[in-house]
């Protein structure tokens, strides 16, 4: 993946339902910017490449070092506002069933993205805003039902994630669930990557959006 090539950007417009827009690096699922607009998510990606490669070796996991700055959007699709939530966007890429070598990575990664939202929101204790733990919740769910788990229960045991109150316990039975899933689903699911890809960047947006508020 380093080399002197061009590397793809794609952009989700209505990322947040309220007009925002996400820019994500196609080579690394789950690296995503969010910003008012295309222009400003995209200029910020490069930047967030090199961060969030340092990340990954902070965990330690390898991560590829880019070289240039030819950055270039390659295909962008919008979030729908639906009765039952936010449906976000997918892409041509999505659709590409991932090696298992990929998908042990990518689970990897999911997996530390997890701890960082768990270590932000034990960080801001008390001070936790509940509205971005339900908003991790619910797209928890959604992309557990789209790989194939019951709505608001986990696949293996049933149990009802739903049901639970605590808003941060509440969070951890969804993310469980997410986190299961793509395990129980395989490589080969339509929508694996489209949900991984989605869960690491948003965990990761939450994370720094509550320590940001704790600042």
């Amino acid at each position: 993946m380093a080399g002197t090539m061009p590397h793809a950007i794609f952009i989700e417009t209505n990322a947040d339902g309220s007009g925002g827009v996400a820019a994500y690096a196609a080579e690394l699922p789950g690296c995503a910017t969010f910003a008012p607009s295309d222009d400003e998510a995209a200029a910020a990606l490069p930047r967030r490449v090199e961060s969030f490669c340092a990340w990954l070796r902070d965990g330690g996991e390898e991560a590829p070092t880019f070289l240039g700055d030819n950055w270039y959007e390659v295909e962008r699709a919008a979030a729908a506002s639906t009765d039952g939530g936010l449906e976000r966007a997918a892409f041509s890429l999505d659709e590409l069933s991932p090696s298992d070598a990929e998908f042990e990575r990518w689970l990897r990664w999911l997996e530390l993205a997890r701890e960082e939202l768990a270590a932000a929101i034990d960080v801001a204790g008390e001070g936790v805003d509940l509205a971005v733990l339900a908003a991790i919740a619910t797209q928890d769910d959604r992309l557990a039902q789209a790989l194939g788990a019951r709505a608001g229960s986990d696949a293996a045991t049933g149990s009802d994630a739903g049901a639970v109150a605590d808003p941060v316990d509440r969070l951890y039975a969804f993310r469980d669930r997410l986190t299961d899933a793509p395990a129980a689903a395989g490589p080969t699911v339509d929508g694996v990557r489209r949900a991984v890809r989605l869960a690491i960047a948003d965990d990761l947006r939450a994370a720094e959006r509550l320590r940001e508020a704790g600042s």
